[in-house]
């Protein structure tokens, strides 16, 4: 059963998580977390051409990759290497990357 956060009706995302995939930690759980980070690169890089009004196909000419790997990448179905996202932010979006570390 779900807990309920100071009495409302409100579920939170981390309730949810910790009831269909266990608490963090957990195997099922970790993996949906990486996952879930994956797709939110995609979502980062997506937006960030959109913004700089460029197609995909002017994104992987930049950054010397292809159009389809590109829609990979956005569409979380390609895991995609450090070198390539540096090429991509670097090359393709004239940027810097910033890492975090939460632990």
């Amino acid at each position: 059963m779900q807990k309920k956060t100071n009495n409302n009706d409100i579920t939170t995302l981390d309730e949810i998580l910790d009831e269909k995939y266990g608490a963090r930690g957990a195997e099922k759980r970790e993996q949906w977390e990486e996952e879930f980070e994956a797709f939110r690169l995609g979502v980062l890089i997506e937006e960030a051409r959109r913004k700089m009004g460029m197609t995909q196909q002017e994104l992987a000419e930049k950054c010397g990759t292809n159009k389809a790997y590109i829609s990979r990448i956005e569409n979380n179905a390609s895991d995609i290497r450090l070198s390539t996202l540096l090429r991509i932010i670097h090359k393709g979006f004239g940027g810097h990357l910033k890492l975090t570390l939460q632990l």
